[in-house]
């Protein structure tokens, strides 16, 4: 939630209204020096900006001073022991997971891609102005709740060459968080610029 703090200058007084913060124990994706990294945040502080910045832990034990612009995704730790070293286990091996093996492991073709394009295409063309989620993804193509891996994956593969076809990224804070579909004439441009450049790999090219 969002908290104010009141600090006095003189006579004006500042209201400095604090970033909404992830928590502490939280998995995240972060970004330190052009590397990417996977850790859990270990302390969270506000700045006097309101800006909030964590310490955060990785699998070798090494902290990071992060400002919060840095984190590019969030995942809740489970309650479990076993569950928790499971699941950042399992969101560590995902980090550098090649596109096409992300489509495997969530099931996903380049049919199933368009497919869930129209359908937020026609929405679009209804009028809403709802956006997709990697959550409301997984459940639009595999009709079930998404996992926390299946949520990561998906974000993933939403940001891929083959799904810029389709989707642009919408960002908060500076983070991807979900996709707008893109105009028909928008997707027929981006995917003969795709077909020429990704020859013969996949079969969008062909759909």
């Amino acid at each position: 939630s969002t908290t104010c703090l009141h600090s006095k200058k003189g006579d004006v007084v500042d209201v400095v209204v604090q970033q909404h913060a992830f928590a502490a124990g939280s998995f995240v994706e972060f970004v330190e020096k052009k590397r990417t990294h996977i850790g859990t945040i270990d302390t969270v502080e506000h700045k006097s900006s309101g800006s909030a910045r964590y310490q955060v832990i990785d699998s070798d034990g090494k902290k990071f001073n992060v400002p919060d612009k840095d984190i590019r995704y969030s995942m809740s730790c489970p309650n479990s022991p076993g569950q928790a070293s499971k699941l950042y286990d399992e969101f560590c091996q995902a980090q550098d997971t090649p596109v096409q093996s992300i489509q495997d492991a969530i099931d996903v073709t380049p049919d199933l891609l368009e497919m869930a394009w129209e359908e937020a295409a026609i929405e679009d063309e209804e009028g809403s102005t709802s956006t997709m989620t990697p959550a409301s993804f997984i459940e639009l193509v595999h009709a079930h709740a998404a996992t926390s891996m299946e949520k990561y994956l998906a974000w993933k593969y939403l940001q891929s060459d083959m799904s810029h076809i389709f989707f642009k990224e919408i960002k908060s804070n500076g983070r991807v968080v979900s996709f707008k579909a893109k105009t028909r004439k928008a997707v027929d441009a981006t995917r003969d610029v795709f077909c020429r450049t990704h020859q013969d790999e996949n079969e969008i090219c062909f759909v």
